[in-house]
Formats: structure tokens, C-alpha cells, sequence
């Protein structure tokens, strides 16, 4: 019999046990990342501008709690091929002028809609490339803001930025404007891997506007890493990873490629024999992981890192991180809006998307309508598994009590099917612990916790599709 191929985890607190190629291909399956649950993949048209209306009056009705609030900026110079986001590409600069303007109204909407309710723990500008605008209209879009809602001062105040086309003028402008974090795309700095996804950046570019925010007072910066692209190496990621330590972010990401053409069609340009097979694919995240640990990071969720004195880790620590739409965070509201084409907002127990063409959303302003597309309104048995689902993503244990005193239902009754499935699967292969009064991913597990979240996923159980909806788990 021929040895199986094997990827050691040794250091990751699993008693050097492995992760064999058997192992891989049984959980390597598609599946959801649970940005949200209910995944979009539920969401609605019956769910309108009604609905969401509806909604944002109850949110109207608590005006002392705070909320979340996500801009989107859609346009890029370039596109980048591994790109999952909904982005618009081009270099008139009118067309982002346009945009603006209706996004000045939308906030305005939301503002009015809201009566009152104004104070904002959780603000963040993504993309795109949100420097892709000027200062001008950087300084004229948070106006706007400010106009129409109080930015807590102690609060996260985030943008997204991109070293190949962000300006000293810009960051200078954005740290007076009050914003407190950046966060920094990188993906991979070997030249193949970056000729593959056509994104030419350089260590030094990314070098220099680091130490520049640093030097303005950016006491936050995040840099995103991407694992599985086309001809990564140990070796290659391995030196990218380096190079990150040596600017010492306070958090990093290290995200999984997402390969989906079925969806983006421009990912079609990646040839499928160009990108990792599983087995490389989850050595490149221990190898990371392994010099993350080492440099002093910390594991944060499913896919970050953070040094330890930043918030992110003693919320990790204390089990107090959350996780939405604008990724994991140490400060929750009970409702996040969202603006600008294909926003996802959570307001008061839905979920409400915005239609993804410009000209319809210009349409749908120009009438004095919100440009809601499509959304999702969530019933208890949603609410309950969102609760644990998240709990797994963030804080890796659930506490049967807490679901208790929280839904008012005993956890090994109500998840009996779950639990019994997670024992003949993720418990039996080391990934979860099930004890009578938790549930508790292992080290070994946090590498497959979506694998474990599926579990608990009853739409899942129905998909029927031909065609693949999800990205692959490894």
C-alpha cells in the first residue's frame, strides 16, 4: 500500500498529529464561509424597498442603541483577477463623481429613516478602492456622514486602502478626517504569483505607505494576505509572510482563494492547474500560521492573526469577538447599514441587499426609493443557529447554557441530528470536543471550521444545485 501523503501540524497544539490527503479530500467540499447566516445564497426578491422600510422604522424605535455603518466604493484602475468583490472598473473619473451623489442621498435616506438614531460604533469605507477617490471627495463624502450621524470618537473607524494608488495627501487627509485603521491588500509579493493575478506590488510601495500611516498616527494596520493562488511555494508565501512581520502589522488576515467563475467570470482567467492542490493549499495556511505564532501574533477566528495587546486578541481571549459583514470586530451593534451598490445591511432581524448595477441604483434614488434588490427576514430557528455558528467562527466553543437562557431550548435536544452527525465526522477526526456543557473546536479543528459550521446549517441539507455555489472549504 502506497503512504498517503501527509501535512503536518506539529506546533498547532494537536500532538503532532497529521492531516492526511484522505482526511483533505473528505472535507474539502464546497461550502459557505458565514459572512452571514442565512447565507446569500437565501436571500430574496420578495424582500423589497417595502420591507426594508419596514425594518428600518423598527430600527427607528431604539434610538440609544448604536449602529454599524459600511460605505462602499466600487472603482478600480485595474482589475485584479483572484478579485472576489463587486467592483467597477475604469479610469473616467466622472463616473465616480456621479456615484458619489447618489450616495450622499442614500445616507441622507437612511438618516431620515432612522429619526434620530444617529450614534455609529462601527464605520467602515471598503471597496474597490476606496482611495481610488480624491481628497476632495474623501473630505466631501465624510461631511455627509457626519452630517447625518455621530461617528463615535473611541469607535472603529476603518477604511481600505491600496499602496499601488494611495497618496501621502490621502492618508494625511484621513487621519485628520478621524480614521483610526487601514487596511492593506498585499495578497503575495512574489512577482509570478502577482503577474498570475494581475497585481504589481511591490515590498517597498507597500513598505512605504505602512511607515507612512504609522508616522500619521495610524495606530491600527491590517494587512491581507491570500493563500492558494496560482504558483505560490512554501518557500515563496513563506518569504511573503516574512516580510509582512518585519513591518509588524497589528493584524493580519491570511484569506483562502476564493476560486469561483461560475460567479466572477474574470477568475476564468487562472488556470485551474495553476492554483495549489488541496494539500499544498492547507500547508501554505499552517506555514503562516506556524511564523504568525512565532513572531508573537495570535490566532483570531477562522483566518486572522492579531499581536497581542490589540483589542482583536483580548476579545479572542476573553470570548467576546463578533463577526459581520465588515468582518470580525470587539465592537457589535445590534444593526449594521450598508450603502452603495451591493451593500448587505442587518437591520432588526433581515438581511437587505442592494441591486449591484449602477443604473439601477441611480434609478431607484432618482425615485426616492432605497435600491434594495433583495434581503432576507430570519425566523428563531435562524436566529438560534446564526448565535452558534457564529460563536464557532469567532470564539471556538459554544456554551449549551448560554443557548439556553438565550433561546430558550435544551442544545442537545433541539441539535440532536447536529450532534450526532459532528460525532460520526469532526469529533471522531479530532476537530471538535462535545462535552456536556460545551461544544469546543481543537487547534486541529480551526483549520476545518467551516466544515463544523455546516453541520448546523439547515439549507444545506436541501441544495440540490448542479452547479456549485460555494467555494471549496480547503
Amino acid at each position: 500500500m502506497t503512504p498517503q501523503p501527509e501535512t503536518h501540524l506539529q506546533g498547532n497544539g494537536d500532538g503532532g498529529r497529521s492531516v492526511t490527503a484522505e482526511l483533505l479530500r473528505r472535507y474539502d467540499k464546497p461550502g459557505p464561509r458565514y459572512t452571514s447566516y442565512p447565507t446569500a445564497v437565501e436571500f430574496r426578491e420578495s424582500f423589497d424597498e417595502a420591507a426594508y422600510r419596514d425594518h428600518l422604522a423598527r430600527a427607528a424605535a431604539s434610538p440609544e442603541q448604536p449602529l454599524s455603518l459600511y460605505l462602499h466604493l466600487p472603482f478600480c484602475e485595474e482589475r485584479c483577477t483572484f478579485c472576489g468583490c463587486m467592483v467597477v472598473i475604469t479610469r473616467k473619473r466622472h463616473v465616480a463623481a456621479g456615484y458619489l451623489g447618489y450616495l450622499h442621498r442614500e445616507i441622507a435616506m437612511l438618516a431620515e429613516s432612522l429619526k434620530g438614531r444617529r450614534r455609529v460604533v462601527q464605520y467602515h469605507w471598503g471597496g474597490g478602492t476606496p482611495t481610488y477617490l480624491d481628497v476632495g471627495q474623501i473630505e466631501a463624502l465624510q461631511r455627509v456622514v457626519a452630517d447625518h450621524f455621530d461617528v463615535d470618537p473611541d469607535g472603529e473607524v476603518a477604511i481600505e486602502v491600496d499602496p499601488r494608488v494611495t497618496s501621502t495627501g490621502q492618508i494625511e487627509r484621513l487621519a485628520e478626517l478621524g480614521f483610526n485603521r487601514l487596511s492593506m491588500g498585499v495578497q503575495d509579493f512574489t512577482p509570478e504569483v502577482q503577474r498570475a493575478v494581475n497585481r504589481i506590488q511591490s515590498e517597498e510601495q507597500t513598505r512605504a505607505l505602512f511607515e507612512l500611516a504609522r508616522a500619521r498616527g495610524f495606530g491600527s494596520i491590517n494587512i491581507d494576505l491570500i493563500y492558494g493562488l496560482p504558483f505560490q511555494t512554501l518557500a515563496t508565501f513563506a518569504g511573503s509572510v516574512d516580510a509582512v512581520i518585519a513591518m509588524r502589522p497589528d493584524r493580519v488576515a491570511v484569506y483562502s482563494f476564493a476560486h469561483v467563475p461560475w460567479i466572477r467570470g474574470h477568475q476564468n482567467r487562472i488556470q485551474p492547474e495553476d492554483l495549489p492542490p488541496p494539500e499544498l493549499k492547507i500547508e501554505l495556511f499552517v506555514e503562516a500560521m506556524h511564523r504568525f505564532l512565532d513572531a508573537g501574533y495570535r490566532q483570531i477566528g477562522m483566518d486572522h492573526f492579531a499581536l497581542p495587546d490589540d483589542e482583536l486578541a483580548r476579545a479572542s481571549e476573553q470570548r467576546t469577538l463578533h463577526r459581520n459583514f465588515m468582518g470580525y470586530t470587539v465592537r457589535p451593534a445590534p444593526d449594521m447599514l450598508a450603502t452603495g451598490v451591493s451593500g448587505i445591511g442587518d437591520v432588526c432581524g433581515a438581511f437587505a441587499q442592494n441591486v449591484k448595477k449602477l443604473s439601477s441604483y441611480y434609478e431607484a434614488l432618482d425615485a426616492g426609493r432605497f435600491p434594495i434588490e433583495r434581503g432576507y427576514v430570519l425566523d428563531d430557528d435562524d436566529k438560534l443557529r446564526r448565535y452558534v455558528i457564529t460563536e464557532l467562527m469567532c470564539n471556538f466553543r459554544v456554551e449549551k447554557e448560554r443557548v439556553r437562557q438565550r433561546f430558550d431550548v435544551d442544545f442537545d435536544r433541539y441539535f440532536e441530528a447536529e450532534l450526532r452527525e459532528l460525532e460520526e465526522g469532526p469529533v471522531g477526526h479530532g476537530f471538535l470536543e462535545i462535552a456536556a456543557d460545551r461544544l469546543e473546536v481543537t487547534p486541529r479543528g480551526r483549520l476545518f471550521i467551516r466544515n463544523v459550521c455546516m453541520s448546523f446549517d439547515r439549507y444545506l441539507r436541501s441544495k440540490t444545485q448542479d452547479k456549485p455555489v460555494f467555494s471549496r472549504t480547503i
